[in-house]
C-alpha cells in the first residue's frame, strides 16, 4: 500500500483513507465494526490525531455507507456521494427484480444495525472532480447500483473501483446477480474502467493482493464477458 493510503479490512468489505496535507479523507466507511477498525487503522499508523475532513460515498449498499452519518457527524466531516443512489442514504432505496432481496436484508439490517441517514454535502456526477489527495475523477459505472461509481487518480493511474468486482485469489467475479440494480450494465461498466490508463485497482471486495495483481484479475475476468 502506499504511504499516503490505509485500507482498512472490515467484516466482508475493505473500505480506504487517503491523506494529504489539509487532512484525511474515507472511501466508504465499513460495514459492522467499522468505526472501531477505523479508529485502529489510524492508531497504527499514526494519522490518530488528523481531522477526517471528507467522506467519499461510492455507491449506496449498506455495507459502504452504515458508518457514514455517524462519522460525519462525529467529525463534521463533508460527504459527497454519487446522486444517483440518493434514496439508499435516506434509508429508503427501491429495488426491483432480483435486487429485492437485497432490498429486504437492508430493510431488517438499517434498524439492527443502527443505520443512521445522511444528506451528502455534495452529489457527485460522472466526470466530476475531487481535489483531493492526488486528485480524484468520479467515474460513473453503474449496474451495481444507479448511481454505483469509482474514483480514478489520473496523476498515479489508479482506481478505486468499489464493488465493479470482488477480487479474491483464483476467484475474481462479479457481484451476486441479487446485488445488483440494472445487471445488463456491468459489462459495459468494466470496459469503461478499463479503458482508463491504470496501474492497478483497489476494489472494495478483495484479498490483500496488490493494486497491480487485482487489475490483471480485472482483466482477466473481462475476458470472459
Amino acid at each position: 500500500m502506499l504511504e499516503d493510503l490505509i485500507q482498512v479490512r472490515s467484516l466482508g468489505v475493505n473500505f480506504y483513507v487517503l491523506r494529504d496535507a489539509r487532512g484525511l479523507y474515507l472511501i466508504d466507511c465499513g460495514f459492522i465494526g467499522g468505526r472501531f477498525l477505523l479508529r485502529r487503522a489510524l492508531k497504527k499508523r499514526g494519522w490518530n490525531r488528523e481531522k477526517i475532513v471528507g467522506i467519499i460515498v461510492t455507491h449506496g449498499h449498506l455495507d459502504h455507507i452504515l458508518n457514514v452519518g455517524k462519522i460525519a457527524e462525529e467529525t463534521g466531516a463533508w460527504v459527497a456521494a454519487p446522486r444517483l443512489d440518493g434514496m439508499h442514504y435516506e434509508g429508503c432505496p427501491s429495488y426491483s427484480g432480483a435486487a429485492k432481496v437485497t432490498g429486504v436484508l437492508e430493510a431488517v439490517g438499517r434498524p439492527l444495525l443502527g443505520f443512521q441517514a445522511f444528506m451528502p454535502t455534495r452529489l457527485l456526477d460522472d466526470g466530476d472532480f475531487l481535489d483531493i489527495w492526488h486528485g480524484l475523477t468520479v467515474i460513473h459505472l453503474p449496474g451495481h447500483t444507479h448511481g454505483h461509481s469509482g474514483f480514478y487518480c489520473e496523476s498515479r493511474k489508479l482506481l478505486f473501483s468499489s464493488d465493479l468486482f470482488a477480487s479474491y485469489g483464483s476467484f475474481p467475479h462479479l457481484p451476486p446477480v441479487i446485488f445488483n440494480s440494472e445487471p445488463n450494465e456491468i459489462p459495459k461498466s468494466v470496459a469503461k474502467a478499463l479503458a482508463l490508463d491504470l496501474v492497478g485497482v483497489f476494489p472494495n471486495h478483495g484479498d490483500r493482493s496488490s493494486p497491480e495483481v487485482h487489475l490483471e484479475r480485472l482483466r482477466a475476468l473481462n475476458q470472459g464477458l
